[in-house]
């Protein structure tokens, strides 16, 4: 170990850069290339790393170095800091937007986001969207994207937010049995979003005849309606693609408006910049269809 190092805050920043960029390449070498810097400096650093942190981060051996378990448990950390560092410090004085992160649940993304990235490619061809899924709601507290496509009412503590579409219930079927979706046997979709018993209490029709189908997902029962399994009181914004496409049918039945919808939101830092507005503008409408 390199000589005790008095602790005074965080480490180096430079430190933490190489630390982080042996620790992704698994190689002291690769680190030195990637900065400009020799491997003597690299290892330098790295012995600085951890005296000040008291704690061995790699170990070394003839065929090269490896990760420690506090190695391990260190990289992710150091890993998402310099990066939301360096996005955030483009966000609050860059003058480009060169990429842009947006988070969402598997189904919205799908069938809302990905029809529309076309559109917005058009509009900014010179920008990269990553995307990242998000399992369930709550990950969102977590999520790593700027941006989240969000169903609900607004009102996320933190974040600035542009409203995409108000959530719209209709019946749907697989396309030729739109006429006589009566004869269809109901596919229920269990959550947050009212179901049959609510279409049928607000329109004043009857409730179709329950089926053996129950998901708790919406993309996986607007593909059930598809392969002609039932009728679905399906989303008319999540649907749009595939009711322009013909994969699905809007039944001859009232739809149902609700009180939620879809939603682009974002942290207060980004949009400083005249450029940064216009991107969010443009992925705002190409998000609106």
């Amino acid at each position: 170990m390199a000589k005790k190092v008095t602790k005074q805050g965080l480490p180096p920043l430079d430190w933490l850069k190489v630390f982080e960029a042996a620790g992704r390449h698994g190689s002291f070498t690769a680190a030195a290339e990637e900065f400009g810097a020799t491997q003597a400096a690299v290892s330098q650093r790295i012995r600085n790393l951890e005296s000040w942190l008291g704690r061995q981060l790699f170990i070394r051996s003839a065929r090269g170095v490896a990760l420690t378990v506090d190695g391990e448990s260190y990289l992710p950390l150091v890993h998402d800091s310099l990066r939301a560092l360096e996005q955030g410090t483009e966000n609050l004085f860059g003058q480009t937007v060169r990429e842009l992160r947006i988070a969402g649940l598997p189904s919205h993304l799908e069938m809302l986001l990905l029809p529309r990235i076309e559109a917005f490619s058009i509009a900014c061809p010179d920008l990269r969207l990553v995307i990242e899924t998000v399992p369930k709601r709550l990950d969102f507290e977590t999520a790593d994207g700027a941006l989240h496509l969000r169903y609900g009412r607004g009102g996320w503590k933190g974040r600035e937010e542009a409203l995409l579409a108000n959530e719209v219930l209709q019946p749907m079927t697989v396309p030729g049995r739109a006429g006589d979706w009566r004869t269809l046997p109901a596919i229920e979709l269990r959550g947050e979003r009212p179901g049959w018993a609510e279409w049928s209490r607000v329109t004043g029709e009857a409730e179709p005849e329950a089926g053996p189908v129950s998901v708790d997902s919406m993309a996986h029962a607007l593909r059930a309606a598809r392969l002609g399994l039932g009728v679905v009181l399906g989303s008319k914004v999540l649907a749009a693609n595939l009711l322009q496409t013909g994969q699905l049918e809007c039944a001859a039945a009232p739809e149902l408006p609700t009180i939620d919808g879809y939603w682009l939101s974002w942290p207060p830092s980004l949009g400083k910049s005249r450029r940064q507005s216009e991107v969010l503008a443009a992925l705002t409408a190409s998000l609106k269809g």
